[in-house]
């Protein structure tokens, strides 16, 4: 089993579609009728990156039936157990890390919608799994659940497997300083955009130079913050981000002073060589990925002494953001501390951005100083 991309010259298959097939490279033609489906025809299409993960999930699952020779229309409960608990007792091979288990309930997710997708179809006569009734303290949405009427039960997957809940957690000055240090530039002042903006990665790989507006005509007491509108966002939504001017002007000199330089060595050595119109690049002109993003945050945060990823950047910023607008809505009770965070960081639902209320609560203490260093003075010398 592999995954093969699909070329120009088919209108009806999107550039770069992820295509499931054998070792025969025979098509699956049900993951393939469905990935289309999901990506063509509801109104709000699934992005590409959604269809790459959920293709990624039924390779995984297909690549377990066709070592098991198994049809994927005559398996059951047993068998999908047997591959969920695989993953609970196994490494990823990628990671070398236990999988985590949301990311198992993600797996099992994607394959029982791929199967609840095939029944409605008429693929298959029946479903390979059941929903239980579970009891919750606080609503909230399930795997495959199906709302009960009784207050604080719903009908959850069977498949699916208890997880803790996981608060995002932030990151205090000293660890932010101790994680910089490990950083050469561009990936320095890659980090500093993700913790002045909340930036995803994909957002920051796709930021290009001439989206950086220009601040030399500019005061900062009189222009703090700057929009940047993002061409590149999840879910392709439209968002504009505001990053202090004082980042603005050092990413003006990284582009005068290294990556200007760079692509006219580039160029001196290889005529051919053109630039890509990411603002970040790798010492060989690339524009930097977000697997290399990841690497080398990964390295900076082992190497520091810090637990932590890029990820957790960004729920630094989102934290010291709302307890600053919070403290903010004392003096402006009309604005909304909330959902000023929502639209910062892109949350369709503001279901998603409610749970920086409790952990900004939780590490209201240890947050304070990181206020003072995102938004005070520090922000604007660098250090």
């Amino acid at each position: 089993m592999r995954i093969v991309r699909a070329l120009a010259g088919y209108p009806e298959i999107p550039v770069d579609f992820p295509i499931l097939v054998s070792n025969a490279m025979a098509i699956n033609e049900p993951t393939f009728a469905w990935l289309i489906e999901l990506a063509t025809i509801p109104g709000r299409s699934h992005s590409v990156e959604t269809i790459r993960t959920y293709n990624e999930h039924l390779y995984d699952w297909f690549d377990a039936l066709e070592q098991s020779s198994l049809d994927w229309r005559m398996v059951g409960e047993t068998e999908i157990a047997y591959w969920r608990n695989r993953m609970l007792a196994q490494a990823s091979p990628h990671t070398k890390r236990p999988y985590a288990r949301s990311t198992i309930n993600d797996r099992v997710h994607t394959v029982c919608r791929f199967y609840s997708w095939a029944h409605q179809r008429g693929w298959i006569d029946a479903l390979p799994f059941h929903f239980v009734d579970v009891r919750v303290k606080q609503r909230r949405k399930s795997f495959l659940a199906h709302v009960d009427p009784r207050p604080g039960v719903v009908a959850a997957n069977v498949l699916t497997v208890a997880q803790s809940e996981r608060l995002p957690r932030a990151l205090r000055v000293d660890q932010l300083r101790r994680f910089s240090a490990q950083l050469k530039m561009p990936y320095r002042l890659i980090a500093e955009w993700a913790l002045t903006t909340g930036m995803r990665r994909k957002e920051l790989c796709g930021l290009h130079a001439s989206q950086v507006p220009a601040t030399a005509h500019l005061e900062a007491e009189e222009h703090p913050l700057m929009g940047v509108a993002l061409k590149i966002t999840k879910g392709d939504s439209p968002r504009t981000t505001y990053p202090p001017i004082q980042l603005l002007d050092r990413t003006h000199r990284y582009i005068n002073e290294e990556r200007e330089p760079l692509v006219r060595r580039l160029r001196a050595k290889r005529p051919d060589y053109r630039a890509p119109a990411e603002l970040f690049l790798t010492r060989s002109g690339r524009a930097i990925s977000k697997a290399q993003l990841t690497r080398v945050f990964s390295a900076a945060f082992h190497a520091a002494g810090v637990e932590g990823s890029g990820h957790w950047l960004r729920h630094t910023f989102a934290m010291t953001m709302l307890i600053r607008l919070q403290q903010q809505s004392r003096e402006t009770p009309d604005i909304n501390p909330l959902k000023i965070v929502q639209l910062l960081l892109g949350h369709s639902s503001i279901q998603s951005t409610s749970i920086y209320l409790r952990c900004a609560e939780m590490n209201a203490p240890e947050l304070s100083e990181s206020i003072a260093w995102l938004y005070g003075a520090l922000v604007g010398d660098g250090r």
